[in-house]
């Protein structure tokens, strides 16, 4: 079964809210003959796009989940991975790009470069994801491909050059001029399908001669052939561009942007030509794998089908026919009803069925090959799960999973919303790596946790119609933390006696704040006042009270603890009463260290008018904000600012109404930074009420 792996893409569509990736992936699975009508996002029709199957995403016409789906350009395969854009759902977008080679990054011709843009950015980067730019939105009011362009280079510092010009922009754009073969390209017919191939346009000649030398400047970079030629002022081939292009994008130190709107069916053809031409296929993109026998010594996958199975399982669902899991195959063949091993638990699964993904519907296939995206039904397994098929003990890297920011308590009405409920988290904390979800044992609530309110909503709207779970909603909660401000010494005592044997353990010693790290334990004990068997007994209570502070009950972070004396006793001394001791004695020092609460500050980007700036400034500052700056372009202002999460509750209600509703921010976390005297004292008092009532 050796098929040319060279013809396999590998793509993800990536952006910041509403440029448009799910209206540009209906329009090429249209082109590409994969359905056979058109139907937007928000459309008239109700049906809404392909790829939004979730009720909920075409109600609200946003994308929840990445889909994925494949199709056929010209001969090659291209499997593509339409992801959320809202900041909210971000592991989505990372767990994507992990498997993904290429990507698509969309940016829209008036917002150009916005918050979310730069953190998908950051995560091909951190991925080592070849892009290519499209620029969406050419049609709307406003539209500035160039300054888009210019933004790419200042705000993501991209090696970024347009390889087309504009026909006219706004309500007037006709097509594209291609810069490689110097032609226009207009798209005709009902839905652009028929592209008209035409001689530039008089008025358009100087500046596409002038952009192409621009072009030809910066990619013979990465050509000495095309270099020679253009020294040598002989003419050019087009092929001769669009190899030296490739290198540019495959090593990351150059990025085409591409112009259209998918609305509109322009130039979304001459995108798919770009996704064949300057994206990398499997072979071209060096994946590294860590053998397992060799203590996790690494080496390159080989994305060969004759050598043994290797496979990443990158995202699971739940779904009407038991778990279904994405997985991605490096290297190796599978085929239906073979065993496969999952190197984390050592289960051996047999693979009943294999199917290719097209957004909800499945398409059955008997073997899937390297480089294939493709799902497996009833394998018991965890998201970042490495599957091989016995004959190589490997792994391959996992990703990077954000923490949450944001708790909610929530409440079933019935026992039947209790039953439903417990299954309906279930999934979601398997389905999601950023969800999570624990009982409190204080209050006896079960809290969710998230990335933003947008996220926690969407789980709850789930839990109410896919699990019938009528579930009522808590007050939101921050996830504080506490630590410690200084040095402090402590040495305690530990004695308990009772019939027969009692407990008896000393130990002292010194905490201090530790900037690094969340919690370290140095043992500077000498002379063996405390024997080494119960040394690992003082890390244990050490870490039991790192659990809850005595402020406000949070977590404690940032702490040191070095023990240096102690003492035993010969019968009475045990490893429970070594943990007590280490907790009596973390207690001790925790108070004279002087302890503070910390919490979550988030990194705001407000994005609106130029009018209302100083509102959106005044709304900030009332909510204990610090503005970092802002900058202006055109009409429109974005606000960038530090806000402490407790203050952002509700935020997007207030900036809706202080903005006419032309106003939309986006927040991510920054960092914990210590809370001001006052709201400190309000936490401290209002978790000793609590403490009290029980």
């Amino acid at each position: 079964m050796s098929r040319d792996l060279s013809k396999v893409r590998n793509i993800g569509i990536s952006a910041h809210i509403d440029s448009g990736k799910t209206t540009l992936t209906e329009r090429i699975l249209f082109y590409t003959d994969r359905i056979h009508a058109i139907h937007d996002v928000r459309g008239k029709d109700g049906v809404g796009a392909k790829m939004d199957s979730m009720e909920l995403e075409r109600e609200r016409g946003i994308t929840i989940q990445s889909a994925a789906t494949y199709c056929n350009w010209q001969g090659n395969e291209i499997n593509i991975i339409d992801t959320p854009g809202h900041v909210d759902f971000t592991v989505e977008v990372e767990r994507a790009l992990r498997v993904l080679d290429g990507a698509v990054l969309i940016l829209c011709s008036v917002g150009g470069v916005q918050s979310q843009s730069i953190t998908v950015n950051r995560q091909m980067d951190r991925y080592n994801v070849p892009r290519i730019s499209f620029i969406n939105k050419c049609d709307r009011t406003g539209a500035n491909p160039e300054r888009v362009t210019g933004q790419l280079q200042e705000k993501l510092g991209l090696n970024a050059h347009m390889m087309q010009l504009p026909i006219g922009l706004e309500s007037d754009l006709e097509g594209v001029v291609d810069l490689v073969t110097m032609k226009a390209l207009y798209f005709d017919g009902d839905n652009g399908e028929t592209i008209r191939e035409e001689e530039i346009p008089a008025d358009l000649q100087d500046q596409a001669d002038e952009k192409r030398e621009e072009l030809l400047d910066v990619v013979s970079m990465f050509s000495e052939e095309l270099m020679e030629v253009m020294l040598e002022e002989g003419d050019i081939d087009p092929q001769l561009v669009k190899d030296a292009v490739r290198t540019g994008t495959l090593s990351l130190e150059f990025s085409p942007v591409f112009i259209g709107s998918a609305y509109k069916n322009k130039a979304v053809q001459p995108l798919l030509d770009a996704v064949e031409y300057y994206l990398p296929s499997p072979t071209d993109v060096e994946n590294i794998g860590l053998d397992l026998d060799k203590d996790e010594e690494e080496f390159p996958v080989t994305n060969d089908s004759e050598d043994p199975l290797i496979m990443l399982a990158f995202k699971l669902e739940d779904g009407r026919y038991g778990q279904l899991t994405y997985v991605r195959t490096y290297q190796g063949t599978l085929h239906k009803g073979d065993s496969v091993i999952n190197i984390r638990t050592g289960k051996k699964v047999k693979v009943g069925r294999l199917v290719r993904m097209h957004s909800d519907d499945m398409e059955d296939i008997d073997s899937c090959g390297a480089g294939d995206i493709v799902a497996l039904f009833g394998v018991d397994c965890a998201s970042g799960d490495t599957f091989t098929d016995g004959k190589i003990t490997c792994s391959m890297s996992s990703m990077f999973i954000p923490e949450p920011v944001i708790s909610l308590a929530v409440i079933p009405q019935d026992n039947k919303a209790q039953i439903n409920m417990s299954k309906a988290l279930n999934r979601f904390t398997k389905e999601d790596p950023t969800f999570k979800t624990f009982v409190d044992h204080e209050t006896g609530e079960t809290i969710i946790s998230g990335m933003g309110e947008l996220h926690l909503e969407v789980y709850i709207e789930r839990m109410k119609r896919e699990y019938e779970a009528e579930v009522e909603v808590g007050a939101p909660q921050v996830s504080y933390r506490e630590t410690i401000s200084q040095r402090a010494e402590f040495n305690y005592t530990h004695k308990k006696q009772t019939g027969g044997s009692g407990q008896f353990g000393r130990v002292a010693g010194y905490m201090e704040p530790c900037e690094d790290e969340e919690y370290e334990f140095e043992d500077k004990i000498v002379g063996g006042s405390i024997p080494r068997e119960f040394i690992s007994s003082c890390d244990k209570g050490f870490k039991k009270s790192m659990g809850q502070g005595t402020l406000c009950g949070a977590p404690v972070t940032g702490v040191r603890c070095v023990i240096n004396d102690g003492a035993f006793h010969a019968v009475d001394s045990s490893d429970v009463a070594f943990q007590l001791a280490s907790v009596g004695a973390f207690r001790e020092g925790y108070l004279k260290a002087k302890p503070t609460i910390m919490e979550p500050i988030m990194k705001v980007s407000v994005e609106g008018p130029s009018e209302f700036q100083g509102s959106v400034m005044g709304s900030i500052n009332q909510r204990r904000g610090m503005i970092i700056g802002t900058t202006e372009e055109g009409m429109y202002t974005v606000v960038e600012a530090e806000v402490p999460l407790s203050e952002m509750f509700g935020y997007s209600t207030t900036l809706r109404s202080l903005t006419q509703g032309k106003a939309e921010f986006t927040m991510e976390f920054a960092s914990f930074k210590p809370v001001p005297k006052s709201v400190s004292e309000e936490l401290v008092k209002k978790y000793q009420d609590e403490k009290n009532k029980k």
